[in-house]
């Protein structure tokens, strides 16, 4: 597996900055964010991408992914950041199409499933792999609905971009497992976070609300190295990105950017010994 580091909570350095710590951790490279106040805008996706690889090259390290915005093949730059991936990345996590209102899903994923196929339709003129993020909350990729976008796709033209933390939020128990059986054939990334679930305040009628929060991967919920056994039975050897958003109110601690890459690092060794232990 190549382990990069998910560059979303490190944009206060540059693509050198992000590189030097990156391989300092112990990751492989980045998972670089192409998007709109990403590292690199999708408006200048071709000459940004290419000095970003430029730089890697020189850091040591590599850009095997990035994380785009993109959601329909006629959104703007949707085919500059297509192109500029296609010379040295096989496989792009797309963006997100939200879940509202409620007692449409029906409609919203046919028209998510269109969209899809105009993206499919484009990344495959440039040989790139589109993959789809198995999310949690009000996205019409949660669970098992990214099974129903992508089970009419061949798995060679769309990917499923798996997440422990994710699946595990939205199928405690086992749900999390049928997930990953029912998307194997398409899984092409993978994305680790893990998570706590905190108490807030509790609502007008007297219960008790919780929020997500990520927290290190050895001690939040989701179950890692069953993950990671299921994973290495459908034979999956690719890219391992580490989420590492641990900036703001949505973390079990707000870090620095020191503070983020020493969990990083520590992230990375416990993942990696689950690995070996398998």
């Amino acid at each position: 597996m190549k382990f990069v580091l998910f560059t979303d909570d490190l944009s206060d350095l540059s693509i050198r900055e992000a590189c030097r710590a990156a391989k300092k951790a112990g990751f492989d490279g980045l998972d670089l964010t192409l998007r709109p106040g990403g590292h690199v805008r999708p408006e200048n996706a071709q000459q940004g991408l290419a000095a970003a690889h430029e730089i890697a090259d020189e850091e040591g390290v590599s850009i095997p992914m990035v994380t785009t915005g993109i959601t329909a093949s006629d959104a703007p730059f949707a085919e500059e950041v297509i192109a500029a991936a296609h010379m040295r990345i096989k496989t792009i996590k797309l963006g997100y199409w939200r879940y509202e209102p409620f007692g449409s899903l029906l409609k919203q994923l046919d028209e998510a499933r269109r969209k899809l196929e105009g993206i499919v339709a484009l990344a495959r003129r440039y040989h790139i792999r589109p993959c789809v993020h198995a999310h949690s909350g009000p996205i019409l990729s949660n669970g098992p609905l990214l099974y129903l976008l992508l089970k009419d796709f061949p798995p060679a033209d769309v990917g499923a971009y798996v997440d422990p933390m994710h699946m595990s939020y939205e199928g405690g128990g086992s749900g999390w497992e049928m997930m990953l059986d029912l998307l194997a054939p398409w899984v092409a990334l993978v994305g680790v976070k893990n998570y706590i679930l905190s108490a807030t305040a509790r609502d007008a009628f007297g219960q008790q609300r919780f929020q997500i929060k990520k927290a290190p991967l050895a001690d939040g919920m989701a179950p890692l190295p069953q993950f990671f056994q299921r994973l290495k039975q459908i034979g999956y050897d690719g890219v391992v990105s580490l989420g590492s958003e641990y900036k703001g109110p949505n973390s079990f601690r707000p870090l620095t950017t020191p503070e983020l890459l020493e969990q990083s690092a520590a992230d990375l060794r416990y993942l990696k010994q689950v690995i070996a232990k398998l």
